[in-house]
């Protein structure tokens, strides 16, 4: 089951929809560093630009937070 949720980055509206176990992770990390949720999204979309643009934004944060769950596995 997916989750939509809506949100800005770079001062336009997106919204993004993730199984609910990704969005756990993300809110998390986002916790973690001390940021907000936006903020997170914000910084893994200019990432995913850099490196690949024509990633979808989805599947970037898929990415980033399986290889969060890593990098905390050891």
């Amino acid at each position: 089951m997916l989750i939509k949720r809506s949100l800005s980055i770079a001062g336009h509206r997106t919204s993004l929809a993730l199984e609910p176990d990704f969005w756990a992770v993300l809110d998390a990390v986002a916790a973690q560093r001390g940021i907000a949720f936006a903020a997170l999204i914000r910084d893994i979309d200019e990432a995913r630009a850099a490196a690949n643009p024509e990633q979808p934004l989805s599947s970037a944060c898929r990415v980033f937070a399986l290889r969060a769950v890593q990098s905390q596995a050891g």
